[in-house]
C-alpha cells in the first residue's frame, strides 16, 4: 500500500517561524550543512506562499543548475529511447529548458496554453486530499528544491526534477491532463480515507509508474519512470500485468526499490478508457465493489 509520508522529508515550523526539513539518514545531503540550510530556506519560501500571489522564485546556485543540466541531458536521451509517443509529443510542445531550472511561473506559462494546468509551490509533503483534489482546478503542487549535487542522477524523494521533467511533460498532454482532472473531480466525491488511498494507489501504478505497448515495444508514460535515471532502465525487466484496477488499488509495494511489477496498457486509448473511466466514476463504494468482483472472478 502507498504510504504518503515516505515520499518527502517531513517539514516542520517552530513557533518562532524557523523551518526545518528533516532528511533521512541515507539522504545524500544529510551531512552537508549548506545543503540542509538551503532546503530549509526553499521550504520556508513555499510555506510563505499565499494563493493568488506571485509564485516564489528561487535564485538557484551554479551547483543546482549543473545538477539540472546533467539530469536533463541524461533523461532526454532516455526519453527518446523509452518514453511513449504521447509523452514525446507533449514534451516537444512544452519545450522545457535543458540549460537551467525553470521557475514555477515559467512552467505554468508553458503549460496553461496546452492543458490549462498551473504549478504552485510545495514545501514538501502535501496531504493526499489537497494534492489530488487540486487537479480538479488544474493545479499541481510542486517542490522547488533540487537533489544533492553529489548524486545528480539519484534522489530518495521527489524534487523539482521529478515534478517538472516527470509530471509537467506528462500533464502537457491533453489526454493525460484530462485524466488528472478526473482524479481531482473524484476526490470531491470521496469521504473515506480508504477510498482516497485506493485512488492514490491506482494513480501510483498508472500516472507515476505506467507503461504502454507501442509498435511491439514497452514504453513508459508514468512520471516516476520519466524522471528516474535508474527506473527508466529497470522497468523493461519488470513483470508486466494487464490493467486491473482492483489489483492496482490494493497491491503491496515498496517505493524505495525499483518496481518489480508494472501494469501495462495496450494503447493510450485503453489508458483513457480503463483508468480515465475509473477515475471519472469512482466513489466511496468503488474499492469494495471492485474487490468483491475480483474475488468472485478468481473463484
Amino acid at each position: 500500500m502507498f504510504t504518503e509520508a515516505q515520499l518527502y522529508s517531513p517539514v516542520t515550523r517552530t513557533g518562532d517561524g524557523d523551518v526545518t526539513v528533516h532528511l533521512c539518514d541515507e539522504h545524500p545531503g544529510v551531512h552537508d550543512p549548506a545543503y540542509r540550510a538551503r532546503r530549509n530556506a526553499i521550504a520556508a519560501s513555499a510555506l510563505d506562499y499565499t494563493q493568488g500571489k506571485p509564485l516564489p522564485r528561487i535564485a538557484y546556485t551554479d551547483a543546482e543548475q549543473q545538477v539540472w543540466r546533467i539530469a536533463s541531458a541524461e533523461l532526454t536521451r532516455k526519453h527518446r529511447a523509452y518514453a511513449s509517443a504521447e509523452i514525446l509529443t507533449a514534451a516537444a510542445a512544452l519545450t522545457l529548458p535543458t540549460d537551467h531550472i525553470p521557475q514555477l511561473d515559467e512552467v505554468s506559462a508553458a503549460l496553461e496554453p496546452l492543458t490549462g494546468f498551473r504549478y504552485v509551490p510545495a514545501a514538501g509533503l502535501v496531504p493526499l486530499r489537497e494534492f489530488f483534489g487540486s487537479f480538479a482546478t488544474r493545479t499541481f503542487h510542486s517542490t522547488q528544491y533540487i537533489r544533492h549535487h553529489s548524486a545528480p542522477l539519484y534522489t530518495p524523494e521527489p524534487d523539482a526534477i521529478h515534478e517538472i521533467i516527470g509530471h509537467a511533460n506528462q500533464i502537457a498532454s491533453p489526454r493525460f491532463a484530462a485524466i488528472y482532472a478526473a482524479v481531482g473531480a473524484a476526490v470531491d466525491r470521496l469521504s473515506t480515507e480508504r477510498a482516497l488511498k485506493f485512488l492514490a494507489d491506482v494513480f501510483w501504478f498508472s500516472m507515476e509508474f505506467g507503461v504502454v505497448r507501442e509498435h511491439g515495444e514497452i514504453r513508459c508514460y508514468g512520471a516516476g519512470l520519466l524522471s528516474s535515471y535508474g527506473e527508466i532502465e529497470e522497468f523493461r525487466h519488470a513483470e508486466l500485468r494487464p490493467l486491473d484496477i482492483a489489483e492496482m488499488g490494493s497491491a503491496n509495494y515498496d517505493i524505495t526499490h525499483y518496481q518489480p511489477i508494472l501494469y501495462c496498457a495496450d494503447s493510450i486509448t485503453e489508458i483513457e478508457d480503463v483508468l480515465g473511466g475509473f477515475f471519472a466514476t469512482m466513489d466511496d463504494d468503488t474499492p469494495d465493489r471492485l474487490l468483491r468482483s475480483s474475488t468472485t472472478r478468481a473463484q
